[in-house]
């Protein structure tokens, strides 16, 4: 859909532009978040352009929630946080998407939710992974996923 930032990235992924990229599955497009304030931070995209799980058949909907436990699972292997946070939002941009934040008690504030970190921290330039490191995440994540799927 035009305007749609996820179906954009996803069109991203289909002519091989989208740096972030990690693995296809059945129902959606695996990739690390754009910004590691949450080192791991990953994302579910749905290949159906959809705004909330209902409006999926059933048959789907359960094979995107297994996959996205999949994709949490190995994100935790990859990443080894102490607790995994997961968001099915579409408040900013409806497409569904999965958030699947590695937490640490290391973090300044492990207790409270991601979305009280401030925007200007957790989106700040010096969060974007160097290419290198980029190469790294994504890396250690698929060979995580491919042990899972």
């Amino acid at each position: 859909m035009e305007g749609c930032l996820i179906c954009n990235r996803i069109n991203m992924i289909k002519a091989g532009t989208n740096k972030y990229f990690v693995a296809e599955l059945e129902t959606g497009y695996v990739v690390v978040g754009d910004h590691q304030y949450f080192e791991g931070y990953t994302l579910l995209l749905c290949k159906e352009h959809k705004h909330e799980l209902h409006e999926l058949s059933s048959d789907y909907k359960q094979k995107f929630l297994v996959e996205m436990s999949k994709v949490a699972e190995a994100v935790y292997r990859a990443f080894k946080p102490d607790k995994l946070n997961y968001e099915l939002l579409g408040n900013g941009d409806s497409h569904m998407h999965w958030h699947i934040f590695p937490r640490r008690l290391t973090e300044p504030n492990p207790t409270y939710p991601v979305w009280w970190t401030p925007k200007e921290t957790m989106y700040s330039e010096n969060m974007r992974p160097s290419d290198e490191t980029l190469v790294q995440l994504k890396k250690t994540l698929f060979v995580e996923l491919n042990k899972i799927v």
